[in-house]
């Protein structure tokens, strides 16, 4: 997967849903008294007694914004965990949610949907991401949970 580029949440994108999140509402932040929540900010989970707080992210329709693009009806909005305060980022490749069933959804350059995978083997994984970027049409692919559907990370090429 060298060819590739795992992109969690951006620390740009992370103050702002901290302030306000994309669906217009204040974070209200927790702490974490078990651990286990899918943090997007550093792509791990967290650990207990870490702070987090839980946002409304819109994935697609802020890239779309960043590109020009129009998102169109694929513009969505869903939960997604973050660390309440700045943290360092991933740690590694940030392909630590790739141990549990996936859905990997390919994306066009104008932000269209070309289709999905569900992944559910964890070696599974790799090939299946190898496959989707085998077809030059697709430009970058979200993972997703299975059990709630919400995003998880940004693949890209390069």
């Amino acid at each position: 997967m060298n060819s590739h580029t795992v992109r969690p949440v951006a620390p740009a994108v992370l103050k702002e849903l901290r302030a306000v999140d994309d669906a217009g509402r204040v974070p209200a932040p927790v702490t974490d008294d078990e651990g286990g929540a899918p943090l997007r900010c550093c792509l791990r989970h967290s650990r207990a007694g870490e702070r987090v707080t839980l946002v409304s992210y819109a994935p697609l329709r802020r890239w779309a914004a960043a590109t020009g693009v129009d998102p169109g009806p694929y513009d969505e909005q869903g939960p997604v965990f973050v660390h309440a305060e700045e943290c360092a980022g991933p740690d590694g490749d940030g392909l630590a949610f790739t141990h549990s069933h996936r859905v990997l959804r390919r994306y066009s350059a104008d932000g269209r949907i070309l289709g999905g995978r569900l992944v559910e083997e964890p070696d599974a994984f790799g090939p299946a991401l190898r496959e989707a970027f085998d077809d030059p049409a697709v430009a970058f692919v979200h993972v997703r949970a299975v059990e709630y559907g919400c995003f998880l990370y940004e693949v890209g090429r390069g």
